[in-house]
């Protein structure tokens, strides 16, 4: 092998594995939602967004006549005041996040990513689920750390509530 085949192998390697750490932190903001439902003796999100996003990351949801939050603020919309409940907790019983179809670009110690995401939700009153549909545009930076999102920017595709129904009878499986 020779001396450039090997440094382009190590490039394409290292290339490889910063996309697979990115689409890692991706999946903790779904998990950081997730294992802190509704109800939940832990409310603190924070436990898996301190290893996605640097402290002063930018929240864009100007998209959905919200405002540019940083990461406290943000994670208060999600969990109430202090992390002790409230925000979505507030209207839904239990929900489940799901972020994929990455499209990552890195340059150097930089990266940007789109994500499409669907998030559902079941309403407190159970009369109801929501589908929130769209794309986190993100901001990346490699730090000591490793990869970090400087800025994450919401672009909603849809948010539809359909309504509650028995579960359907799947055809030849006996109850």
């Amino acid at each position: 092998m020779t001396e450039e085949y090997l440094k382009k192998l190590s490039a394409n390697v290292q290339y490889l594995l910063d996309r697979m750490e990115i689409q890692d932190k991706i999946l903790l903001y779904a998990l950081g939602q997730d294992h802190h439902q509704p109800g939940a003796e832990n409310k603190n999100i924070l436990e898996e967004w301190s290893q996605i996003f640097v402290n002063d990351v930018k929240f864009d949801c100007t998209d959905v006549g919200l405002k540019v939050f940083d990461l406290y603020e943000y994670a208060e919309l999600m969990r109430g005041k202090d992390l002790t409940g409230g925000g979505l907790e507030l209207p839904f019983k239990s929900w489940a996040h799901l972020e994929h179809q990455t499209k990552v670009e890195i340059d150097g110690d930089k990266a940007n990513s789109i994500s499409l995401h669907i998030h559902t939700h079941v309403t407190k009153d159970n009369k109801g689920n929501t589908f929130a549909v769209g794309y986190w545009y993100d901001q990346w930076k490699r730090t000591d750390k490793g990869w970090r999102i400087i800025e994450r920017r919401l672009k909603q595709l849809y948010f539809d509530t359909f309504p509650l129904v028995d579960n359907p009878v799947i055809v030849g499986l006996e109850v």
